[in-house]
């Protein structure tokens, strides 16, 4: 594939808890309006679980409804873009650019954000590092 940050099934198995593994690694989903960032304020920037690659900038989130954190545009160069067929739908599927974990997916469906996109993603897929206030 590529990525930056390459490691066997086993190793992933080794580094994330089950549910980590099953969102990340398999493409599972958390179960709406479970997850820790859904309806999280903090300021502070969001990494790659697995790999902890920069990805979105709290500034750019925003409450969507969804069940999930959404967020209208990730940090520049840091998400690849996959077509999904599954579930009898048409999306599209996001994954971290530096490992290929699985995030969630991006809709066309983010009215009223500066780019009318909605990143919904999986807040297991993510770890949230606060910027210091003050």
């Amino acid at each position: 594939m590529g990525h930056k940050v390459e490691k066997s099934d086993a190793e992933w198995k080794a580094q994330l808890s089950p549910a980590e593994y099953a969102v990340l690694r398999q493409a599972g989903t958390e179960r709406a309006f479970t997850g820790e960032y859904t309806d999280t304020e903090t300021v502070g920037v969001y990494h790659c679980k697995a790999c902890d690659a920069t990805l979105f900038e709290s500034e750019t989130k925003f409450h969507s409804g969804c069940g999930w954190p959404s967020f209208y545009q990730p940090v520049t160069d840091t998400i690849e873009y996959i077509e999904d067929n599954s579930h009898g739908m048409k999306r599209v599927e996001v994954r971290c650019a530096n490992c290929g974990s699985h995030l969630g997916h991006v809709f066309p469906d983010g009215y009223g954000t500066p780019t009318g996109d909605r990143y919904c993603i999986n807040s297991i897929a993510l770890t949230l590092e606060p910027r210091p206030q003050g």
